[in-house]
């Protein structure tokens, strides 16, 4: 059972100086893949907005967002600025769905590397039957997860040890994004719910189940529409509380 019920709480500019005589200088060389680019603007802050149902309920139900879903009452302002966030800004809910407690902000700095490795973490309480999905780390030490820029790609998921609640291996992950790849950071988030047990599940990567995969990736076009895979049969894919979110990083 859990100790307490979880209710609410970077272009540059270039310097270019004309020659004062003699032929124009060549066209600059495009980007070569994988070179180093300067930033949009210094820092992913990802705003990792959790809603709870109210206390009362008959059951107990978390649900994680990142980017606005169709329905804006969930939003969540994940941005690329910069200037660092301190706290989360999430939409209001919809009036039974509330802030909870493991609603947090971190802002990631996009010059520390070239991966942003995005670590979804999935847990699941079987007293509430019910999941919660953290991607930050600033939130309770049972539920972190080990979301970082670095130069180095991360190849396995760093999870919080979820205290009574049990880490899901198959519905976690890590993503390791290479932020040199493309001037977007299509960030997809994909809501699926369960009725039997009013129970909503996000995902933001492709985690270890491809039934429920998200298509978060970096590239040069903007992405319009989320990607998710169609669900277990069980928990079924929610459009109206899915998204995505194109964020211009070069």
């Amino acid at each position: 059972m859990r100790l307490a019920p979880r209710s609410a709480a970077l272009g540059a500019a270039a310097l270019f100086v004309t020659a004062l005589a003699g032929p124009a200088p060549a066209a600059a060389a495009p980007a070569v893949h994988g070179a180093p680019q300067a930033p949009a603007a210094r820092y992913l802050n990802l705003h990792q907005c959790v809603y709870s149902s109210p206390l009362g309920a008959p059951t107990f139900d978390l649900m994680t967002t990142l980017v606005p879903s169709l329905d804006g009452r969930f939003s969540a302002a994940t941005n690329v600025s910069d200037t660092p966030v301190t706290d989360a800004v999430c939409g209001p809910g919809d009036g039974r769905y509330e802030h909870n407690v493991y609603t947090a902000a971190e802002p990631y700095d996009l010059t520390s590397g070239r991966y942003l490795n995005l670590h979804q973490c999935m847990f699941w309480s079987d007293f509430d039957l019910d999941h919660l999905t953290t991607v930050v780390g600033t939130t309770d030490a049972k539920f972190v997860a080990g979301t970082k820029v670095s130069d180095t790609r991360d190849t396995a998921v760093s999870c919080g040890g979820g205290g009574t609640d049990h880490p899901i291996p198959l519905l976690s992950s890590v993503t390791p994004l290479d932020l040199t790849a493309g001037r977007y950071l299509n960030l997809h988030q994909c809501m699926y719910y369960f009725d039997d047990y009013r129970d909503h599940l996000t995902t933001f990567g492709p985690s270890g189940d491809g039934r429920f995969r998200a298509g978060t990736n970096v590239s040069n076009t903007p992405d319009t529409k989320p990607s998710c895979g169609q669900g277990d049969g069980r928990y079924q894919f929610v459009p109206i509380l899915s998204g995505v979110k194109a964020l211009l990083i070069h």
